[in-house]
């Protein structure tokens, strides 16, 4: 998955602070296709030879460019911001022919879904996409691991997917909104956004659902643990870019787990470390929230199996304690797993046959990764967690979460949508890896 050239970890975060500091841009304007007599006639022409690099602020980026602007094909598009929060108003449809087309930004976020258009339509959608590198300050920075090298998500720009059975996007505008409250997502490899197919967390598709009102900026990662996330400077890394009135999500247990020596233990250095991400987010006038671990796929009898320890039952004592909201993502994978039944399970998390993906020599049985159906169907778990809250945050879930799912009716994980209901086009990128932690 070589997408950026290869170089050592200092110059990579000299590349990105000096990038940091010195860009000044906070808004653009591009057009994908003529748009004469409209707002976007000012706006600057994207030809397929404008490649995103060194030399260049925006571009066309990872993948070739479209032969021709209007051509069927999916593509990157990437431009050169600072961190922050950039609203994204994106103009799909063409003049020339119907479209179905579907935007992701950064490490494969879905933002916009199957959106139909018929020929000479266009529909505008706007939503926010945080951007972040692993850089703080001059001084401290977040210890990436080798495979994050090369995330979307910690690069030098804002990059956005625009895919779908027949795409077209006739314009892109982009200006810093800093402005919205931010929901920042800690935890693990069920959390953090994948690069690549087949691998799916519910970080990155619950951004579907949520308009321009609010951004989700995602520092999960595989393999972390409540204590390994503060040691890297994760967290660190979201308090620096925290206001008063925004949120952060805290799901771990999955990993802690596994640690051992003195001093380990759910109720030991497990809560000792939520105790800290709820302290440093209050005092910078944020709201926490725990988030119990997702099940394992671990069947007997057609039942779920107990995997955790004591690990969801030291986060909940934690959250009564210091009166922290929580969502019971545990109880409700169970629920999720056991309505699809042991075998049927299967189809929401990695689990496919050897030459399912390009490159795929062996078979896949992943019980603890989800695909992008599961992590699809957790991430709705996860807003009616926070609608059983009553978040203020919720006023800004698309109206069309609210016709699908309303209060009457919402989301039931024991009645999970079919998979047949569900349609994702792959990203051009694959990976045989499987993501840390198990």
């Amino acid at each position: 998955m070589n997408r950026h050239l290869s170089f050592s970890r200092s110059a990579f975060f000299m590349l990105l602070s000096s990038l940091v500091l010195s860009a000044t841009a906070q808004s653009f304007d591009f057009s994908f296709a003529p748009l004469k007599g409209t707002k976007h006639s000012t706006a600057i022409q994207v030809s397929p030879a404008d490649r995103y690099g060194e030399a260049k602020e925006y571009g066309f980026d990872f993948i070739a460019s479209p032969e021709r602007l209007d051509a069927q094909t999916p593509f990157y598009f990437s431009v050169r911001v600072p961190d922050g929060n950039y609203r994204v108003t994106v103009t799909l449809g063409s003049r020339k022919r119907a479209a179905v087309t579907t935007v992701r930004a950064e490490s494969r976020r879905l933002f916009v879904e199957n959106v139909a258009t018929k020929k000479g339509e266009q529909k505008v959608v706007s939503f926010v996409v945080h951007k972040h590198s692993p850089q703080i300050d001059e001084k401290r920075s977040m210890r990436l691991k080798k495979r994050e090298l090369t995330k979307l998500n910690f690069d030098d720009r804002l990059t956005l997917e625009i895919n779908g059975d027949a795409p077209a996007c006739a314009a892109v505008s982009i200006e810093r909104d800093d402005s919205v409250p931010t929901l920042f997502l800690c935890g693990n490899s069920t959390v953090v956004d994948q690069d690549s197919e087949p691998w799916a967390s519910w970080g990155q598709m619950i951004t579907r659902w949520f308009g321009p009102e609010v951004a989700i900026a995602n520092f999960a990662e595989s393999g972390e643990t409540a204590s390994t996330f503060i040691a890297a400077n994760r967290l660190a890394k979201a308090l620096s870019m925290m206001k008063a009135g925004d949120y952060l999500i805290v799901e771990f247990g999955h990993n802690d787990q596994k640690q051992r020596g003195p001093g380990m233990g759910a109720y030991y250095n497990f809560a000792t470390a939520l105790k800290t991400f709820i302290d440093e987010t209050r005092a910078r006038g944020a709201t926490p929230i725990f988030v119990t671990p997702t099940q394992r796929r671990s069947f007997k009898d057609g039942r779920i199996q107990e995997t955790h320890a004591d690990y969801p039952e030291a986060m909940e004592w934690v959250a009564r304690r210091e009166n922290v909201p929580l969502i019971d993502l545990h109880s409700m994978t169970r629920d999720f797993y056991e309505a699809l039944g042991e075998e049927q399970s299967k189809r929401a998390f990695v689990h496919y046959p050897a030459g399912s993906f390009p490159g795929q020599t062996a078979d896949f049985k992943d019980n603890t990764h989800f695909n992008p159906y599961g992590a699809y169907e957790l991430a709705k778990c996860i807003i009616e967690g926070m609608r059983q809250l009553n978040l203020p945050i919720l006023s800004a879930l698309r109206p069309e979460y609210m016709e699908r799912y309303p209060a009457a009716a919402p989301f039931n994980p024991s009645q999970p949508d079919a998979l047949s209901d569900f349609h994702w086009n792959d990203s051009p990128f694959f990976e045989a890896e499987k993501p840390d932690g198990n």
